[in-house]
This record gives structure tokens, C-alpha cells and sequence, in this order.
């Protein structure tokens, strides 16, 4: 059975790593701005880091390659009157950088061609500061957050604490387009082809924006807790990934559809665990990987994001916790060493440390399963053109295989994913209603992780005057691996019969199902059905197949019990009398772990993150199960054994009397 519930991805041992202590940046004074924002920014050439310093506020670019200690001062750029809150690289110029503030005004700075984070001084050895090409103003209150157009270049868009979201023409400082929400926004991001904006803001409300139409398309409730939630679009799709609260303060995901949101979320939240830090959330395009930066902790966790649903894939854990992070082009990663991530974060906020994400593969070949083109330095459209109503499927992408040989860059536009015709959706979809896919069951993952990693407790081996009784009584490991058995018969259940289409690879063996018979009294044997709840505040009550078991009055309780099914097939439960005493009968228990019910009656739950990837440990606990029920038969025949044994000193002894 080991290897049953293996599902085939190629990033399944996608790995992190941090730099080595020389390759980091030290002696850095991050803001200790209590504003929710990234903190630090990237374009794979610069890192913007909003800089603790006084006189209003200010920034400061390290370059790349300029690692290790920060000098005593250092350069920094100028010209705000209050705290920098957020910054954003300009996708088509390296060399500029957008920074908004709690002045209300938005900067718009050039890097000088020459520029050192080192050397960058005058005659008499002091700093130069850098001031910015203009300031956009129009905004009544802070601007918390700025965002650059992913295909138009000089196109420009920031949140503010007047309740609006405005879009600028960088070039002409002028704002065309102003989104007015209820509340203040805390989270946006552009579509693939940048012709709409999702924002989540503070009244809990999720918004897909036509931005040039300035008018909501969808919209709808999102997570429900009281701290800031976060959104990202999924790249080349009409999905949506938001991060936030539960109002038991549990960390959520959810996945939308960006042009249905009134829906509510596909398939139910996710819930992660429940510490306070808002998850950041970064979307790789080019692989179909999510990942979530915890602030104030140091894990990052990565899902493949796959036919609507997440995968966890693995966690970069760390004892030093970041409060900022910043993901570089996809343009930027090491492709010979297939880097499929480059992140930066912040340590204590003195020290940016870079951490990269790894697709293991020994070949030293161009990998081109895992890099398509990626998203290039070149503009599909200029502002003229974008607000005007001009529209293109995506940006320009950029071959990674050039990248790779080292030759002229190979550039091409975007394509929309090629869309099914309705003859072909109608089946899908007709496909869809007779498949049942799995969902995990909803527990939580710290839960799931903590109760696989567990080990049944070995059964005690019956002495002459004990029990089978006496042994289930006492040995509670059972109850649990007969709990991991149930709810792995549960995934069986909603698997659709023809595994092809699962994603999940199956061995051809099917377990055999497993009987345990037991001596209990008649009078005391009662089968007793209770409806099971789940534990997860964010999971719906799941109705799986009853385990039928006949047990001895004191140990009522102590087993799982299910809710029955009013589809269930009748039980081959059979009660047959027992032939070794006359003060005792036996009743058969059996447990039948195999899955025939109909997939059509199967019942899926909100999904929580773990269990699917946690199923494989789930089968090795089933294993261990095999082993206990074997030991259990044993001392059961070793029991029938010493009864009759008993019977026949019995009747000698009668004899002599």
C-alpha cells in the first residue's frame, strides 16, 4: 500500500535556501512603520528598502551585487515630508522607482546609471541624497500603496486613505481614473492583460474593477476576520487567490473566480494555522506556484495551483522571522541552476537576507518543462494607447532559453489560454457532474501533521487471566488508526472510479478487507450512531461511510463513531454464537475498509490544507493498523487456546471428584 496516494507533480520537491552569511545585506535600518506593506521591493538589478530614517521620510536602493555591510551613511533618497509607506519598480526601467507616503503624495524617482549603495559621495566624502522627478499629487489623504501597470509603461495606480484607488499617467503626472470604494484599500492587483484590478479594502469586500469602465464587474464577501486581507490575480487566468482571517483569527486562503465573486470562494477557505501575521502572498506565473510569506514569522509555504485547488508542496522554515519580502522578476532567476525563485527578506530589520527556490534535477540540459517565457523588460502598450481603450492579451514575453544560451533575447506577445468550444464545454461539463474529485478532509493542518506523525502504541500481549476485552480496553491506539481508516475510506469514497483523470497514482492491489473478531457479551452488544463533527472552523460537517463495531459496554465512547448513512448498503455484519464456554458468547465485528459504495453518493467538505498531501502518511498508519489487527487475532486464538484448555482441566478435575 506504501506509495497508494502519491499525486505526480514535478514540483513536489521544489526546495528553499537561504544565502550564506557573506551573500547577505547587513547593517540596514528598515522601518519600524507599523503600515501594512511589503516593506522591501526588487527588480533583480536594485532592492528598494523603506529606510527608519528622520527629517520626513525616505528610502533607500541597494544594488544587487553590493552585498555585506551597509557604510556608516549612506545615500538615500529624499523629498517625501512624511513616512515612504510602499515602493514599486517600474517593470520597463530598471532604473525607476515609484514611492508613495503618508504625505498623500506619490514620488516618481530616477537611480542615477552610476549609482553605488557604497560609493555614492561627493567631494568631501558625504552621501549625496536623491531627489525625486516629480511628485503626483491628487490624493486627499496617504497613499499606502503603489502598483505599476503590468503591460502599459507610465501607467501607474495607488490606494489611498480617501477610500480610492486612482490610476496616473506617470508621464503627463496626470490621474485618469479614479476608483471609489466604501472603505480604505489594503490589498490590489492588475490582471494578465491589465484591463482589470481586484482590491480587497476594509469592509471585507472583494472587487473585480474595469478599470477603464470604472465599474465593479464582481464583488463579494471575503474572509471575515478583523485584520487586513491580501490579494493576488493568478496570472494568465480569471482566478484570484486572497490571504486572511477567520473570525476564530484562523490564517485563510481562498480561491476566487475573479468575474463571480458574488459565488463566494471555490470549494470552501483553506485554513493554514492560526498565528497573527498577515500572509503576503506571490504568484508564480511560469510554474502555477503560490507562495505565503508569514510576517512576523519565518515560514514560507507553497501550494501548485492546479484544476481550482491547492497542493502544498513543502515550507521553508527559518528561526529568524521576516516583517518584509520581495520577489524578483521571473527574468531574473538562475536558470542553470534551475532557480524557479528569487526572493528577499527582511531579519530583524537590519539585515536583508536573499532566499531562492530550487526545482532539484541533476541534468545540466535547459529545463523547458519548468521555465516557459516569462513576462519581459518590454511595454505592449504606452499610456496613450491603454487609456485611450487600446487592449492586449498579455505582456511581452521573453524566451528563458535565451536566457539560458546567453544569446539575443527572443521576445513574442502574450496569448490568451486557448478557450474549449461549446460543444467541448458541454461535455466537460457533463464530465464534471459525474466525476466526484476528492476533497481533503477538513482538518487542520497542524491537526492532520500532528496526529500522522504519531505512533500506534504497541498492543500488550494478553496474560492468562486477561481479556480481549481487557486489551482494547486499556491499548487506545486502535481508536485512532481506526479513525485514520475511516477517514481514508472517506477520500476513496469521493474519488471518482476512473483514477485517470484524479491526478492521484494507484497501485492495482486492492486491500483485502479486514475482520477482527472480538468476545463480548451478548446484552452488552449495541451499535450506536452519532453524528461526527468536524473540528475546523472553516470545514462543514462530512458524513462518511459508518464503521459498524460491536464492543463491550465499557468502552462506549471511546471509538470513533459515525453518523449512519440512510444510502449505506445493508451490513455483512454477521453474529455467530460461540462454542468454547457456556458463561460467554461471541459476536463477529468486522471492519471493511474497502471503498465500493457509489462515488455518486459521496459527499466532499471545504477543503483544509494537509490532508490530500498528508495521505500517503495516512497509508503507512493503515499498515500499522494491518499489524495491530494481526496481533489482536493472535492473542485471540492464543485466548481460544487456553479457555479450552481451561474446559478440559475443568472436566478432569469433575471426573476425579
Amino acid at each position: 500500500m506504501s506509495g497508494k496516494f502519491v499525486r505526480a507533480s514535478k514540483y513536489r520537491h521544489v526546495f528553499g535556501q537561504a544565502a550564506k552569511k557573506e551573500l547577505q545585506y547587513e547593517k540596514l535600518k528598515v522601518t519600524n512603520n507599523a503600515w501594512d506593506s511589503n516593506l522591501l521591493k526588487t527588480n533583480g538589478k536594485f532592492i528598494a528598502v523603506n529606510w527608519n530614517a528622520s527629517g520626513g521620510g525616505a528610502f533607500a536602493i541597494v544594488p544587487i551585487e553590493e552585498v555585506g555591510k551597509a557604510p556608516d551613511q549612506v545615500p538615500l533618497f529624499r523629498g517625501h515630508t512624511a513616512q515612504v509607506l510602499d515602493t514599486d519598480f517600474d517593470p520597463f526601467n530598471d532604473h525607476r522607482i515609484a514611492s508613495s507616503s503618508d504625505d498623500s503624495k506619490i514620488g516618481i524617482w530616477d537611480i542615477p546609471e552610476e549609482y553605488k549603495f557604497h560609493n555614492h559621495v561627493d567631494e568631501d566624502g558625504e552621501p549625496i541624497d536623491i531627489k525625486p522627478v516629480k511628485f503626483l499629487t491628487g490624493h486627499a489623504r496617504k497613499v499606502g500603496h503603489v502598483l505599476y501597470h503590468p503591460v502599459a509603461e507610465n501607467v501607474l495606480a495607488s490606494s489611498s486613505g480617501d477610500y480610492t484607488v486612482k490610476l496616473w499617467n506617470v508621464e503627463t503626472g496626470n490621474d485618469m481614473i479614479t476608483l471609489k470604494h466604501p472603505d480604505m484599500v489594503t490589498s490590489m492587483s492588475f490582471s494578465y492583460d491589465g484591463n482589470y484590478l481586484a482590491t480587497v479594502a476594509r469592509d471585507k469586500k472583494l472587487r473585480v474593477w474595469d478599470i477603464r469602465e470604472e465599474k465593479i464587474v464582481s464583488e463579494g464577501p471575503a474572509h471575515t476576520g478583523a485584520k487586513n486581507q491580501r490579494v493576488v490575480w493568478l496570472g494568465n487566468s480569471d482566478r484570484l487567490a486572497t490571504t486572511g482571517f477567520s473570525k476564530l483569527s484562523d490564517r485563510q486562503i481562498g480561491i476566487w473566480d475573479a468575474f463571480n465573486i458574488e459565488k463566494g470562494d471555490l470549494g470552501g477557505f483553506y485554513t493554514v494555522d492560526q498565528s497573527s501575521g498577515i500572509l503576503m502572498p506571490f504568484y508564480d506565473e511560469g510554474n502555477k506556484i503560490l507562495y505565503l510569506v508569514g510576517k512576523g514569522d519565518g515560514n514560507i509555504r507553497y501550494y501548485e495551483f492546479q484544476n481550482d485547488e491547492l497542493f502544498e508542496l513543502s515550507e521553508f522554515q527559518s528561526t529568524e522571522a521576516q516583517r518584509g519580502f520581495a520577489v524578483a522578476p521571473k527574468r531574473m532567476v538562475n536558470v542553470k541552476e534551475n532557480e524557479v525563485l528569487k526572493g528577499f527578506k527582511t531579519v530583524v530589520d537590519q539585515r536583508i537576507e536573499p532566499v531562492s527556490f530550487f526545482v532539484p534535477r541533476r541534468s545540466e540540459e535547459f529545463q523547458e518543462d519548468i521555465y516557459p517565457d516569462a513576462p519581459s523588460d518590454k511595454p505592449a502598450l504606452t499610456a496613450k494607447e491603454w487609456f485611450s481603450g487600446k487592449s492586449v492579451e498579455g505582456p511581452i514575453l521573453v524566451s528563458m532559453r535565451s536566457i539560458y544560451d546567453g544569446s539575443a533575447p527572443s521576445f513574442h506577445e502574450a496569448k490568451r489560454p486557448e478557450q474549449p468550444t461549446t460543444q467541448e464545454a458541454a461535455l466537460e461539463d457533463k464530465e464534471e457532474q459525474a466525476k466526484k474529485v476528492e476533497k481533503p478532509i477538513g482538518e487542520s493542518k497542524k491537526e492532520v501533521k500532528q496526529e500522522a506523525l504519531k505512533s500506534p502504541s504497541p498492543v500488550k500481549a494478553a496474560s492468562p487471566s486477561s481479556t480481549i476485552n481487557d486489551v482494547l480496553k486499556e491499548d487506545k491506539s486502535i481508536n485512532n488508526l481506526l479513525r485514520k481508516s475511516s477517514d481514508i475510506d472517506q477520500v476513496n469514497h469521493a474519488e471518482d472510479p476512473s483514477r485517470d483523470t484524479s491526478g492521484w497514482e494507484e497501485a492495482d492491489e486492492e486491500p483485502a478487507p479486514i475482520e477482527i473478531e472480538t468476545t463480548v457479551t451478548p446484552t452488552d452488544a449495541k451499535k450506536e450512531q452519532t453524528p461526527f463533527y468536524n473540528n475546523s472552523p472553516a470545514s462543514k460537517v462530512l458524513k462518511p461511510e459508518p464503521v459498524s463495531i460491536a464492543t463491550d459496554r465499557t468502552q462506549e465512547g471511546s471509538l470513533p463513531q459515525k453518523e449512519k448513512s440512510p444510502e449505506k448498503p445493508k451490513s455483512s455484519e454477521q453474529e455467530k454464537p460461540a462454542t468454547h464456554s457456556s458463561s460467554t458468547t461471541a459476536a463477529t465485528t468486522t471492519i471493511a475498509t474497502s471503498n465500493k459504495e457509489d462515488s455518486s453518493a459521496a459527499k466532499t467538505s471545504p477543503k483544509s490544507l494537509g490532508l490530500k498531501q498528508s495521505v500517503e502518511k495516512l497509508s503507512t498508519l493503515v499498515l500499522q493498523l494491518e499489524d495491530v489487527v494481526d496481533k489482536l487475532m493472535k492473542a485471540n486464538l492464543d485466548k481460544d487456546e487456553r479457555l479450552f484448555e481451561l474446559e478440559q482441566k475443568i472436566s478432569e478435575l469433575s471426573k476425579l471428584k
